[in-house]
């Protein structure tokens, strides 16, 4: 009876699949390939595995920082962790004002024509070490003219001075490696790096020498070891010595002075509005908001990834129809990967920040949600951009940041005093929504040039 009953089961299933399989068919047949074609074509995809291998890498050196900030704030109480900060602050501001965007000319150039690695090296090395020296003399003379601008003084100023040439040279040297695809090493020297930095800052204290300078000093070893280390990995490629070239260093700081100027005002997109809450807000209102953007810029941080692996990718093709084939099928897998991450957080959002920042910062969800929207749009205007950036970057692309830096700005001040930080949050969204629409309206111009 049980073995009669179980045939019967057995035959009823066996009914049902054939039905499904007739119901479905053929669309079903064809579905299920396109999904194993899919699926077989992102699993062996070299650019899907340099993304992977890219952002696991970024999500460890989070990880690794967060550790290395706890360490310097137990080791230095709060008086050493803000001459540390403050230090930490002028190396990075030299090496972010001083790099006039060759880093996104260096991978540009390099990736259409690999016979210009040499000179890139060599203008890179020149361009970092020689005006970052002059850079440091200056800085030195006005400083010491008016020694009240800063609140550092002494060795602790002269090492942050010191980091900038060598943090340019590391940040133009890395960028060369990405534009070469060698981005598995790009990705091991971070990492490397950012251990080793970790472990000099244990050997300092374990040597029982504690002060900021120690600690700075072992974050400026540790920045010279990857300079060196990824010198190193490019001169492997090259036949020939790395020499100057006046006639490249020209083109580059023409593309570079474009990204460069794009690139400071996505800056002021993204984090203007914090300092007009502060002003209008306060603090703690202030603290709120800037929890929401931090857990927004670490799920922001997977488009960025993607974006940087495709750009040198674009760059190295010369037909538009097949950068633009390329930038659509990344942009929609992108998708597909980011909408479920965005859905889960505003999902969990409350539960997350309760549980990493405590109670007391609940305020942040509403605002966290606000934002989610516009890490969409702006995670989406970062792959499609690339397509423009591989273009020789059209000034018009600086003109987009720069309209929506105004709109961005102006708004706030109307909407932030009316809906706190949940206006924020809503301006931001909206702010990213706009220039997402001005790049595909630039970019169907341009197709209609190209094609």
């Amino acid at each position: 009876m049980v073995f009669v009953k179980f045939c019967t089961v057995v035959e009823g299933i066996y009914c049902v699949k054939t039905n499904v399989e007739a119901l479905l068919s053929p669309y079903g047949h064809s579905l299920w390939k396109s999904f194993v074609r899919l699926y077989r074509e992102t699993t062996t995809s070299d650019f899907v595995q340099k993304v992977g291998e890219t952002f696991v890498t970024r999500i460890l050196l989070l990880g690794v920082g967060l550790i290395t900030s706890v360490i310097v704030a137990r080791v230095l109480g709060p008086e050493g962790r803000g001459f540390y900060a403050v230090a930490a602050t002028i190396a990075a501001m030299g090496v972010q004002f001083g790099n006039l965007g060759l880093h996104a000319s260096n991978t540009y150039y390099v990736a259409r024509d690999r016979a210009l690695l040499p000179a890139l090296i060599g203008n890179t090395i020149v361009v970092s070490l020689a005006f970052g020296g002059i850079g440091i003399l200056l800085s030195w003379i006005i400083l010491s003219l008016w020694p009240q601008l800063v609140p550092i003084h002494g060795l602790l100023l002269k090492l942050s001075l010191m980091w900038i040439p060598f943090g340019l040279a590391y940040m133009l040297l890395q960028n060369l490696l990405i534009g070469i695809q060698e981005v598995h090493t790009y990705n091991k020297i971070e990492l490397t790096t950012k251990i080793l930095g970790v472990s000099f800052i244990g050997l300092v204290v374990f040597i029982k020498n504690i002060t900021v300078e120690m600690i700075f000093l072992a974050g400026l070893v540790t920045l010279i070891i990857g300079f060196i280390w990824a010198l190193r990995r490019l001169l492997i490629r090259i036949d020939n010595r790395p020499f100057l070239s006046f006639s490249l260093f020209k083109n580059n700081i023409r593309y570079g002075l474009k990204a460069y100027g794009a690139a400071f005002f996505f800056f002021l997109v993204l984090r203007f509005d914090i300092l007009i809450v502060k002003y209008m807000l306060g603090a703690e209102q202030t603290g709120y908001y800037s929890v929401a953007v931090n857990m927004a810029e670490v799920i922001y941080l997977f488009p960025i990834v993607v974006g940087t692996i495709l750009f040198p990718y674009l760059s190295e093709l010369h037909n538009f129809r097949e950068k633009w084939s390329r930038t659509k099928k990344v942009t929609l897998h992108m998708a597909i990967v980011i909408l479920p991450l965005l859905i889960a957080a505003g999902l969990f959002a409350k539960p997350l920040i309760q549980g990493l920042f405590g109670r007391n910062f609940l305020p942040s969800v509403p605002a966290f949600l606000w934002l989610l929207p516009g890490i969409f749009f702006l995670g989406t205007e970062t792959i499609i951009v690339q397509l423009l950036n591989s273009l020789g970057f059209p000034i018009i692309v600086v003109g987009v940041w720069v309209l929506t830096c105004f709109f961005n700005v102006g708004l706030n001040l109307l909407t932030i005093p009316v809906y706190g930080i949940v206006g924020a949050s809503a301006v931001s969204s909206f702010s990213y929504f706009i220039a997402f629409l001005f790049v595909i309206w630039i970019i169907r111009d341009r197709r209609s040039k190209y094609e």
